[in-house]
């Protein structure tokens, strides 16, 4: 299958002469694929995530703690794999054959996962082969969201609008998603067994790729691969190093530049970037001295463009260290949100409604969020600002972590009118869950803290997604865009560092502590005082990270 590559220029935002009708024919039948592709990845892939380590503990017989630690190392592995996807598709494979690729790798390892529990075979061999291959195949949400966004023409305020319009439906597909494969999905596994559990995502891997491929008449930007980027920033990195002792010159312009015959950068199907003045030594690079034109060296001699792509990643990084914390306190809701959840009643009327099964709630707060967002609050926000997104995608984000603080404040108030009960009703020893008894508060006095954290989530990681698109170079977008989604692992990393931490420096002389076994025992309201305050603190620094930040500016 040949995919037409469209030039440069019109790839990038210049112009297309296609009459306005048929390229908005184009963009939303090309939209509809990508979601419709994200959302049966999104089925598939939950479908096995989110019941894994009961596989592991019912079929090979794992413990909790290794069971555990299984599922953890594979979801850093899949991190990792993203980040792998992402720099072959920005480096030499381009975003469409990338994602073509590992999805049919991806449909290989469903189809392994799907032998191994239908067959019952012994040995955990198969089936960790078919869990890594998914690991691999399964890394494409950064490339696909780079693919879907370069659809727009970014030099169309119009499509600008409808590019940032994207990012907010193409996350409502993956809750869709995550939805469908976290709850019936599941159900299916524990009800009617592992066989059909695992074969229907593998169905739904299938149906990605037929409706990707299907909707590729419909792809009209095609973003050319541009060579390796991690060569790109050594080769900066080094030419400054050497050349540490010239002076830069006052005058930005005459910094060394090359174009082509479009006016694109030297770096295939990248446009180029205008000149800041931060990281100054960094410009050192694109200074050209006599040796420079008797003996060229792309080590020793830089594109003012060149330049600018490292030093936009580095202004990326202060904004992806601040989503860290920001995803910390989003992990609670899979770790003491759960712990507090158990000890309350879950049951209405004859129905039981376990604690992780309350997540949904967070969940269809985002679904709920997304059109309320982009249907209500951006236009309102636009006709008050002017901005064609309504909020620029820093001020997007700052909302989001504010939002969260409320979060963390409304669990907080939650666990000290719990601990309130556990006094009145002398509970502290009950061994919650274990024997039927629970405390008489509903367990929906946490649908309110649910609530609020997928509000935080739409602004924030929605925001931030189109943030590290937009603020990328044009041959890295892939690269950043996977690079954001690293804080959402080191952020449940911090997490757990910090529960175990907190846990035992407060259990020190004997004292049961903040997060005790028995949590009826102890101040689960601290920690999540202790989270906001954290959160608190990262906003004040985020507020200096946005106002030192300067965006990326390209020539024309």
């Amino acid at each position: 299958m040949e995919v037409e590559a469209v030039e440069s220029n019109a790839s990038r935002g210049g112009a297309d002469h296609r009459p306005s009708s048929k390229k908005d024919r184009r963009v939303f039948w090309a939209c509809v694929f990508i979601f419709v592709n994200s959302c049966f990845q999104c089925t598939a892939y939950f479908g096995v995530s989110t019941n894994l380590v009961n596989y592991l503990k019912d079929r090979l017989h794992q413990d909790s703690k290794a069971a555990a630690n299984s599922v953890t190392n594979w979801q850093g592995t899949s991190s990792i794999m993203a980040l792998v996807a992402a720099f072959l598709a920005d480096a030499f494979l381009g975003r469409y054959w990338t994602i073509a690729i590992f999805m049919l790798i991806s449909v290989v390892a469903y189809a392994v996962l799907t032998v191994s529990a239908a067959a019952a075979l012994p040995g955990a061999a198969l089936f960790y082969a078919g869990l890594y291959l998914l690991a691999l195949g399964g890394a494409l949400q950064p490339v696909l969201t780079s693919f879907g966004a370069d659809q727009f023409d970014e030099s169309d305020e119009e499509e600008r609008r409808r590019q940032s319009s994207f990012f907010n439906w193409f996350y409502q597909t993956l809750n869709v998603g995550s939805l469908v494969g976290g709850t019936v999905l599941v159900w299916v596994q524990s009800s009617v067994g592992w066989g059909l559990g695992y074969g229907i995502p593998a169905l739904f891997s299938v149906l990605a790729v037929a409706v990707f491929l299907a909707g590729t008449g419909a792809y009209r930007r095609h973003q050319p691969p541009g060579g390796s980027p991690l060569t790109r920033v050594a080769q900066v990195v080094v030419a400054a190093v050497r050349k540490y002792g010239v002076e830069v010159p006052a005058d930005a312009s005459v910094l060394y530049e090359c174009e082509t015959d479009d006016g694109m950068s030297a770096i295939q199907g990248s446009r180029r970037l205008a000149h800041t003045d931060q990281f100054r030594f960094l410009d050192k690079a694109a200074v050209e001295t006599a040796g420079d034109k008797t003996r060229p060296s792309p080590w020793r001699l830089c594109t003012v463009t060149q330049v600018e792509e490292l030093k936009c990643v580095l202004r990326l990084l202060p904004v992806l260290a601040s989503g860290i914390v920001f995803a910390a306190a989003y992990a609670q809701m899979s770790s003491t949100f759960i712990l507090q959840g158990d000890t309350l009643d879950p049951y209405v009327g004859g129905f039981r409604v376990p604690a992780a099964v309350l997540s949904v709630s967070e969940t269809l707060s985002v679904m709920l969020w997304v059109p309320l967002y982009d249907r209500v609050i951006v236009p309102l926000a636009r006709r008050a600002t002017g901005r064609d997104r309504g909020f620029s995608q820093l001020a997007r984000m700052g909302v989001g972590l504010v939002v969260l603080t409320a979060a963390m404040l409304a669990a907080g108030t939650l666990e000290v009118q719990r601990r309130r009960v556990v006094a009145r009703h002398g509970m502290y020893d009950t061994n919650t869950g274990a024997d039927g008894r629970y405390l008489p508060m509903s367990i929906f006095w946490q649908v309110p803290q649910y609530v609020v954290v997928g509000a935080s989530e739409v602004f924030t990681f929605i925001g931030q997604m189109e943030f590290f698109y937009d603020q990328a170079p044009d041959a890295m977008r892939s690269l950043c865009s996977g690079l954001s989604m690293t804080s959402f692992a080191l952020g449940n990393y911090v997490s757990s560092a910090l529960v175990t931490v907190v846990a035992r420096a407060t259990a020190r002389g004997g004292r049961d502590g903040w997060i005790p076994d028995d949590i009826n025992r102890g101040h689960l309201d601290n920690f999540f005082w202790l989270l906001a305050m954290l959160c608190i603190g990262n906003f004040g620094v985020y507020l200096l990270i946005a106002r030192w930040y300067t965006y990326k500016k390209t020539v024309d």
